[in-house]
C-alpha cells in the first residue's frame, strides 16, 4: 500500500509533507464527479509490483471500484510516461478486439493531480509474477496459459494498422533505429554511474538493424506480468496491461521482450528477474513458444537474437530510472526492492551483449 504522504485528502494536507502526493482525493473526487463515476468518498490504494515506473492505484466510491494510472512524480524525461498516448492508444485497440481494461476517462489537465493520468475499469483477474494462483497448480493449465500468452500476443499483431484510429500512431522511418536512437538518449538522462557496456551494446545494436517485417502493433513490454488473467480460469488472459511503451513497429520486438523476460522450465532466471512463475512445468520452452507464434500469425520471423538483446538493453535503460529514483529517495517504502537494480542493470546489459555475440555466431 502507498505511503500516507502519497495519497492526501487535500492540497493543504500535500503542502505539509516532504513529497509531492501522488493523489489529491478531493480533486480526484471532483474529477469522478465530472464523468460520473461514482459518488460520494474515494478510497484509494496503490497496487500492482513496486519499482517506481508508473503509478496504478485502486479507486473504491461505494460499490465502485476503478483503477487509475498515472506517472512518476516529475521532472520527466521529454515524450517519456506520456499517459494521455497510453489511453489513447487502448482506445484505438478496443474496437479490434484487443483484450483490454476499458479506459473511462482521461485527463490532460495538470492542475488536478499535477500530472496527466488516466482512469479505467477495475477487472477483478490475477497478475502472474512469481507465484501461480490456484487452478495453475497441474501442468496441462499451465502449458495453456503459455500458450494464451502467445495467442494473445497474435491478436495484437493482428490488428489492422491501417485503421484510422490505429494509423494515427505511425511515424515516418524505421522503428528499431529510432527505438535505439531514443534509449540511448535516455540512457543519457538516467545514468546514475559509468558502465561502458551500455554504451557498447547501443552501437553494436545500431550496427547491425535488421530488415523490417511489416508493421504491426507493438506492445513494447510485452510479458506474463503485464497480463491478466480470469479469477476463476487463471489459464485464460483477461486483459493485457501496461501499454506505455506500445507503439506502430516490428512484432519481433516483443517477441524478443518475451524471450528476454521468460525463465523457461527448469532453466536459468530470466536477466530481469521478473515472471519466474514460468519455471515451473508445464509451461513451454523458448523455442515453442517461438513455434506456436509463428503457427499462429503465419509469419516467418527469422532469429531473434538482436531482438533479446534490444528486450535486454531496452530493460537496463528504463531499469536504471527506476534505480535513480530510488537512490535520490523518490520512491516509497514499498519500491525497495528497485535497490536490486544496482547489481541487475549490468546483468541485462552483460546479458544483451552475450545475445548479440550468438546472434553473430548464427
Amino acid at each position: 500500500m502507498a505511503s500516507g504522504a502519497d495519497i492526501v485528502q487535500s492540497v493543504g494536507d500535500g503542502v505539509r509533507v516532504a513529497r509531492e502526493p501522488l493523489l489529491v482525493l478531493d480533486r480526484l473526487e471532483a474529477f469522478l464527479d465530472d464523468h460520473g463515476l461514482g459518488t460520494g468518498p474515494v478510497r484509494a490504494e496503490r497496487i500492482g509490483a513496486g519499482g517506481g515506473s508508473n503509478f496504478s492505484f485502486r479507486l473504491e466510491r461505494g460499490d465502485d471500484r476503478y483503477v487509475l494510472r498515472r506517472p512518476p512524480r516529475p521532472p520527466l524525461p521529454p515524450s517519456a510516461h506520456d499517459m494521455v498516448r497510453e489511453a489513447r492508444l487502448q482506445l484505438a485497440l478496443a474496437p479490434h478486439g484487443i483484450r483490454l481494461p476499458p479506459i473511462l476517462a482521461v485527463c490532460d489537465d495538470a492542475s488536478i493531480l499535477g500530472v496527466p493520468f488516466y482512469v479505467m475499469a477495475y477487472l477483478d483477474g490475477y497478475v502472474v509474477t512469481d507465484e501461480l494462483p490456484a487452478g495453475l497448480d497441474d501442468p496441462a493449465a499451465r502449458r495453456r496459459l503459455g500458450e494464451e500468452l502467445v495467442d494473445a500476443l497474435v491478436e495484437i499483431h493482428a490488428a489492422d494498422v491501417r485503421a484510422p484510429e490505429l494509423a494515427a500512431f505511425a511515424r515516418p522511418g524505421s522503428y528499431l533505429e529510432r527505438q535505439i536512437r531514443r534509449f540511448a538518449q535516455l540512457w543519457g538522462m538516467n545514468a546514475t554511474r559509468s558502465l561502458p557496456v551500455v554504451d557498447e551494446v547501443g552501437e553494436r545494436l545500431a550496427a547491425s538493424v535488421p530488415e523490417a517485417l511489416p508493421t504491426t502493433v507493438v506492445h513494447g513490454d510485452y510479458r506474463l506480468g503485464n497480463l491478466m488473467v480470469e479469477r476463476d480460469r487463471p489459464d485464460r488472459v483477461q486483459a493485457v496491461l501496461d501499454w506505455e511503451m506500445g507503439a506502430l513497429g516490428d512484432p519481433r520486438a516483443d517477441l524478443g521482450y518475451l524471450l528476454a523476460t521468460y525463465a523457461e522450465p527448469g532453466g536459468e532466471p530470466s536477466p530481469l528477474g521478473v515472471s519466474q512463475a514460468t519455471a515451473q512445468e508445464g509451461f513451454p520452452t523458448k523455442p515453442e513458444l517461438v513455434e506456436r507464434y509463428v503457427e499462429r500469425s503465419g509469419r516467418a520471423i527469422g532469429a531473434l537474437g538482436w531482438f533479446e538483446a534490444l528486450a535486454l538493453w531496452k530493460a537496463a535503460v528504463f531499469c536504471e530510472a527506476i534505480y535513480g529514483r530510488y537512490t535520490r529517495g523518490e520512491l516509497g517504502a514499498e519500491d525497495s526492492s528497485a535497490a536490486a537494480f544496482e547489481h541487475a542493470v549490468p546483468h541485462m546489459a552483460e546479458s544483451a551483449a552475450a545475445c548479440l555475440d550468438e546472434f553473430r555466431e548464427t
